[in-house]
């Protein structure tokens, strides 16, 4: 008998019986995997089914009731869980990927695919796949481009305090087309951040009308996400209403403590634009705290005074939840509450907050070529407008992620499998996946990944429904979390009891038309 089929009759995975045998047994010409005995959440929202999943060179060649053949290396799945890899929606991991391109922290968290190039900052296309020609990462990219990183090349880095010029917007308009051409997914955003900020509501239509007519998509970190919030929705539903392309709020929130308990009043507004005809979508990742630049705290940019800085302490963040996650002027603040760095100082923490954005500032003077100097993990949102948000059907995951800074980038995916699936009921174990998977890859503009389906390329979770739990925290951001037992990219299996393989077989993935 077959050594395949055997190992698959007594479910004892194949690497395991092939201890039992002379090496040369298991030495048989095999090209197909076949992964057996699992139960299939295919990404489309469907139940779970029995059967089995043949893969050949890199893509999904038959689902279903299948035998082993000769051909197949057996997998056993031993009754778990089998599902599409996940979709970041919205990740910054490529910074991490750059020290780790086994990719940990996505790998062990089941993503497959991450999408970068948001909240305005963007790396070339060409960039990106001379990083996969010189040896690549065991992740999936797509990329959007950036609003800000347009600005910088068009306007210079030291002139983004301003609106763009006529001739300046054209230019950028002609760099987004090269970008569109070369696969980028859309035009992304970061409007409230200094790069962008000043920017006008007619130099963002203007470039988005130019991604729209390239068949891209719009994704934005809005002008705001507390203060100044109904505006801000207001302008991505005109963007939307006015180019026809599909648009997204990326993480959304609300983070004004005055309108805590109030999503369902923004998801309400957000269905009048969908019956109104604006494709408008978003993306959440399943925590109350951001990671960002202590600026954002700063609705008005006024980085020196106290009234808006007791007004961030007020309204905007909770000073004792909220971690100075880096902060190299004095590395000792990092991994404290804001709170508890205000008392050891002796001041409130509006002041501390003041005293923290001068240091930053005159370390940047004294250090031009610093980069990421401060950033704050910040305690802004309420669970239950999370939750809220979450249960919206237009929603999908991100992690909104760079490694181990905030817990999101280790723990995103299994922390909405368990805590919001299995200990929540939030939603559904299929309709979280196909919130990480199917919808996810098609509001992206990728239709051909996201599902469990013959033709589509092999990107794929098993997992443990019961034990799939998130273990990250603001104290250990770097811990993986448990019950993601294997993940396949493109076919290559990249993670496996609990460790990287060494596998990089991700690719760029770029729009399709």
């Amino acid at each position: 008998m077959n050594v395949h089929v055997i190992a698959t009759l007594i479910r004892l995975p194949l690497f395991a019986y092939c201890t039992m045998l002379m090496a040369s047994a298991c030495r048989t010409p095999s090209s197909d995997l076949l992964i057996t005995h699992i139960r299939l959440i295919d990404g489309t929202g469907s139940e779970a089914r029995n059967g089995s999943v043949r893969i050949r060179d890199g893509r999904i060649l038959e689902v279903g009731d299948l035998s082993p053949s000769s051909r197949d290396t057996v997998v056993d799945g031993q009754g778990m869980v089998l599902a599409p890899g996940f979709i970041d929606a919205h990740s910054h991991h490529l910074g991490y990927l750059g020290r780790d391109p086994d990719a940990l922290a996505t790998a062990s968290q089941g993503i497959t695919t991450i999408v970068i190039g948001q909240d305005g900052s963007s790396e070339p296309m060409d960039s990106l796949q001379a990083l996969f020609d010189r040896g690549g990462f065991a992740v999936n990219i797509a990329s959007y481009t950036g609003q800000t990183s347009l600005r910088e090349q068009a306007m210079g880095p030291d002139s983004l305090l301003r609106p763009a010029r006529p001739e300046e917007v054209s230019a950028m308009q002609k760099l987004l087309r090269r970008e569109l051409g070369k696969g980028s997914l859309g035009l992304s955003t970061g409007l409230e951040y200094e790069g962008a900020f000043y920017s006008t509501r007619k130099e963002v239509l203007d470039l988005a009308r130019t991604t729209a007519q390239a068949g891209g998509r719009y994704i934005s970190h809005i002008r705001s996400e507390d203060l100044s919030l109904d505006d801000a929705l207001d302008e991505i539903i005109d963007i939307g209403r006015a180019t026809g392309m599909p648009v997204q709020v990326s993480h959304i929130k609300i983070a004004d403590r005055e309108r805590w308990g109030k999503a369902g009043e923004v998801i309400a507004r957000l269905e009048k634009a969908r019956r109104e005809g604006v494709d408008i979508t978003a993306d959440i990742y399943p925590y109350t705290f951001w990671n960002s630049t202590l600026k954002v705290l700063f609705p008005d940019k006024r980085y020196d005074d106290l009234r808006s800085a007791q007004l961030a302490v007020d309204r905007l963040f909770d000073p004792d939840s909220s971690m100075l996650a880096r902060f190299r002027p004095d590395t000792a603040y990092e991994g404290r509450m804001l709170g508890d760095i205000a008392r050891s100082r002796g001041e409130t923490p509006a002041k501390t907050l003041l005293a923290l954005l001068a240091a930053a500032k005159d370390y940047r003077a004294r250090h031009p070529d610093a980069d990421g100097v401060e950033a704050i993990a910040g305690k802004s949102m309420h669970e239950a407008d999370v939750r809220t948000f979450t249960r919206w059907p237009h929603t999908v995951i991100c992690s909104d992620g760079n490694g181990g800074r905030h817990p999101r980038g280790f723990g995103t995916f299994p922390r909405v499998l368990g805590r919001y699936v299995r200990e929540a009921g939030i939603l559904t174990l299929p309709e979280a996946i196909h919130r990480t998977t199917g919808l996810t890859a098609r509001q992206l503009g990728i239709p051909d990944r996201g599902l469990v389906r013959p033709g589509y390329p092999a990107d794929l979770v098993l997992l443990d429904p019961d034990t799939v739990i998130d273990n990250a925290t603001l104290a250990d951001g770097n811990a993986p979390s448990t019950g993601i037992l294997r993940v396949w990219v493109n076919g290559r299996m990249v993670f496996d009891k609990g460790k990287t393989t060494g596998n990089r077989s991700g690719t760029l993935v770029k729009r399709k038309s």
